[in-house]
């Protein structure tokens, strides 16, 4: 297996080429890491990128470990292809990507993989050069590319017109809130909300519709996700392999209702819910009522121990613009959630912690909140 270390921008064009020679077959499986990760050391004893891949491997992709320990997910050229080939069925063709993530991740991987299927290399934004100045060198359309909502964001004050130049926008990596997205449909830009793991090699499910080939259902209150796009297992661990993967179905740890039309919705992770005096809160609710208030630009939501009430409910808000009345806030929650669901300690902060791909660091920001 051939390891490909990136520093930021450095080292794409390699994992480019070590990409293409996996996906035709003519070069070894691929281990994309982060010189930047301080999890290298760890990620490299755990994935062993000296020994052989798993027969049928195109590249090993860490999982960011939201809880406990990564994880390498083993894609094959296969599952890549058919992720890549159903994004452009559903967004209208083949076209330009310009790659604005981390390429270790597989939202970047995938956005290199849909690139090379067109014909062409990645448009890279970073190494001395900002978004705006990437996306004018991009060729005429079709034009893609593929952000968290983190970056979509500061993208929307900052280069408004090169987010309106693409032909869509994929939005992953974490929850959106509704206001964000709001607000960049508003402003024009074309964005379309994707779900996914790195266990289905990406986004699989668009805009709550799953992308061709993929199967969804509900068991238990869980989503599992089946289809093409799926990965083998995990990296060197049979156990977890046999837990998540069964029957050609993922097991995800995230609860979800499918709707009558045929579309999901994600309410977010099963191992998240608080239970707070014998009440049972989902953080991703209580995000959703605070983000939706004036002067709200991100909140997390997360439980703290708590000797009266087992656990507590916590928050951190970032203020967009004036900062919200924090009273303001706890009563937006009550009216509309009741009061177990109240944070019992909010706090305003100028960002929140994140990690992997874009993700907000629930673990950082608990420390942070028990400070």
């Amino acid at each position: 297996m051939r390891e490909i270390v990136l520093d930021g921008a450095d080292g794409v064009p390699g994992l480019v080429r070590a990409l293409r020679d996996a996906l035709d077959g003519t070069g070894p499986a691929v281990l994309p890491l982060s010189a930047r990760d301080p999890r290298l050391g760890e990620l490299r004893a755990r994935l062993a990128p000296g020994e052989p891949a798993e027969p049928g491997t195109a590249v090993v992709v860490a999982t960011s470990g939201s809880t406990g320990e990564a994880k390498g997910a083993l894609l094959s050229a296969a599952a890549l292809t058919a992720s890549a080939t159903a994004t452009h069925t559903r967004l209208g063709g083949a076209g330009r990507w310009l790659l604005a993530l981390p390429a270790q991740h597989v939202a970047g991987v995938q956005v290199i993989v849909r690139s090379l299927l067109a014909g062409y290399e990645p448009v890279v934004a970073g190494g001395g050069q900002t978004f705006a100045e990437a996306a004018r060198t991009l060729a005429a359309s079709p034009r893609y590319t593929s952000l968290v909502p983190t970056q979509l964001s500061r993208l929307l004050t900052a280069d408004l017109p090169a987010l309106r130049s693409f032909d869509a926008v994929l939005l992953g990596g974490a929850v959106t809130p509704q206001p964000l997205l709001t607000r960049a449909r508003e402003a024009g830009v074309n964005v379309v909300t994707t779900y996914g793991m790195t266990e289905t090699a990406g986004g699989c499910v668009y805009d709550g519709v799953p992308l061709d080939g993929v199967d969804v259902r509900i068991e238990a209150g869980l989503v599992e996700l089946a289809g093409p796009v799926l990965a083998s297992g995990y990296r060197l661990d049979p156990a977890a392999t046999a837990k998540a993967f069964a029957g050609g179905w993922f097991r995800t740890t995230d609860l979800g209702v499918l709707h009558t039309d045929g579309t999901l919705e994600v309410l977010g992770r099963a191992d998240s819910v608080i239970n707070t005096g014998g009440v049972k809160v989902a953080p991703a609710a209580v995000e959703a009522v605070l983000t939706a208030q004036p002067g709200v630009a991100e909140a997390c939501v997360v439980d703290l121990p708590s000797d009266e009430w087992g656990q507590l409910v916590a928050a951190a808000v970032v203020p967009a613009g004036e900062p919200p009345r924090v009273q303001d806030l706890l009563d937006a929650v009550r009216a509309a959630l009741g009061a177990p669901a109240v944070p019992k300690l909010l706090r305003l902060a100028d960002t929140l912690p994140v990690r992997g791909p874009g993700k907000v660091d629930r673990a950082a920001v608990r420390e942070l909140l028990g400070r």
